[in-house]
Order: C-alpha cells, then sequence, then structure tokens
C-alpha cells in the first residue's frame, strides 16, 4: 500500500487541504493520504498555534467522511523540534509493509536542498508535489529527478493564517471550512482573541 504523507500545522484544517489530500489519492497512484499534524513549525509564531490534541481533533473530524483520507499525530511523540527525515524513518518502521511517500507543494520543493538529510528522504521516499503560487525557481537538481512526481492539482489560494485573522475580525468563514470543522471551533471560541 502507497501512503502520502501530507505535513502541516492545520491551524486550522480547512477545504484547501481536502481539495488537495483528495486530488492526490484520487489523481495519483497513492492509496492513501495521511494528514500529519506537526506539533510545532520551528518557523512558525507559537501564540496562535492550538494545542495539538485540538488541531488533531480538527483534522479527524474533517476527513471522518473520506475514507482514503487519514488523521496521523505521529510526530507527538517524537522529540522537537522534529526533522521530516526522522519522521520517515519512524513512520517507515512502524509500518514496514507500507510504502509512505512525501506532499508537498512547489513553494517546499524550492527549499527542499535546505532540509536535514534531503538526499536520504530522495534515496527512500518519492515526493509527490502540487502547484502553489509562489516566488523563485525549483532547484535544477530536482527538475527532472526520478522521484519527484509533480501532480497538476488545483491551485488553492485559502490560508489559515486568513481564517484565523477572519474569525477574530468576527467574519464568516463557515464555507471555507467542513462542518465539523467549524462547529468544533465554534463550540471552542477558537481563534477569537
Amino acid at each position: 500500500m502507497k501512503i502520502g504523507l501530507y505535513f502541516g500545522t492545520f491551524n486550522p484544517i480547512h477545504i484547501g487541504h481536502l481539495i488537495i489530500a483528495n486530488h492526490m489519492v484520487e489523481h495519483s497512484d497513492l492509496d492513501e493520504v495521511w494528514m500529519v499534524v506537526t506539533p510545532h513549525n520551528p518557523f512558525k509564531k507559537k501564540n496562535s498555534l492550538l494545542d495539538n490534541n485540538h488541531r488533531f481533533e480538527l483534522v479527524y473530524r474533517a476527513t471522518e467522511n473520506y475514507p482514503k483520507i487519514k488523521p496521523s499525530n505521529i510526530e507527538f511523540k517524537l522529540p522537537q523540534p522534529n526533522y521530516t527525515v526522522y519522521t520517515l524513518a519512524q513512520i517507515t518502521e512502524a509500518y514496514p509493509n507500507k510504502e509512505f511517500c512525501l506532499i508537498m507543494g512547489e513553494d517546499n520543493l524550492k527549499s527542499l536542498h535546505k532540509w536535514k538529510n534531503y538526499e536520504t528522504i530522495l534515496e527512500h521516499h518519492h515526493i509527490y508535489v502540487y502547484p502553489r503560487i509562489s516566488e523563485g525557481k525549483t532547484e535544477t537538481q530536482f527538475d527532472k529527478h526520478p522521484k519527484i512526481h509533480k501532480i497538476a492539482a488545483p491551485i488553492v489560494q485559502i490560508s489559515s493564517t486568513m481564517i484565523r485573522n477572519a474569525i477574530k475580525d468576527k467574519k464568516n468563514v463557515a464555507p471555507l471550512l467542513t462542518q465539523e470543522v467549524w462547529e468544533y471551533i465554534d463550540e471552542m471560541n477558537f481563534y477569537k482573541k
């Protein structure tokens, strides 16, 4: 079984994330997509980040109706800050009969050469890339790399930051979230301050 790992803080998960995950599982050779909730990205300010378990609950609720898309909290048990190469090693060891691939936006592919042990990642895993509108160029070494697959997914211009700011400003963001996610955010009063 081939699993695509889609990493993110998912703060909160929105329909853009689901559109990409669903497109990847329906229009590539991936059997499932696991939404890996990352505990804390060192490049993001932590003050606006919901607790790990609340973000996992949001992902769980968002993916409940999609049998091929699953929530994953594997990184919660790993030492922080964590690197993708370590997560891949752990998850491969935990599920030896599954093949794991990375899902990333084109913007992340542009900085892949700066990732810790990126050569090891490419040696052992395929990478599925979805388009993003972003600045800069992809390293030429990745242009025709046999393990990098560009998937013509829809370009989604929705961000979790935009949603958090809109909630704080008392705007209606319900169309950008699944009903289950919106109800949980509203019930818990998340992002309102």
